[in-house]
């Protein structure tokens, strides 16, 4: 009990703290460990679980879609790419298999690597302008 309450601490005290681009990037890690025990739960056959697992992600999802800049075009691009991740989401859902998750995984990640790459390139060009 002790230690989940201070897990949660640190987690709001991370999230108060955050610059946006980090909101940005908790949201895609958080979703991306949801995916994962969503995975975990069906190889459990804990469908309960899988069903938690998979409302959170859709529900960082959404938050993500929602907090794009519609004025650039690569936001059409994310919220489309969002919705077909939604969709393979409901799937999983569904029929209980692991592989529609593992795609949303994979491509999650990607754009979580590429998203901290770019605020590291943009903030160093900041520090060094």
């Amino acid at each position: 009990m002790i230690n989940h309450q201070a897990q949660e601490t640190y987690l709001r005290m991370q999230v108060q703290t955050a610059a946006p681009w980090e909101l940005t990037t908790l949201l895609f890690s958080g979703c991306i460990k949801f995916m994962k025990q969503a995975m975990d739960a069906i190889n459990r056959k804990d469908y309960e679980a899988k069903n938690l697992y998979i409302k959170k992600s859709v529900d960082i999802i959404d938050e993500l879609t929602i907090t794009l800049n519609r004025d650039y075009d690569i936001a059409h691009q994310l919220a489309s790419l969002y919705t077909y991740m939604k969709d393979q989401l409901f799937q999983a859902n569904i029929k209980n298999h692991v592989d529609f998750i593992q795609e949303c995984v994979v491509m999650l990640t990607e754009l979580r690597d590429t998203w901290v790459q770019a605020m590291k390139t943009l903030h160093t060009s900041r520090v060094n302008a």
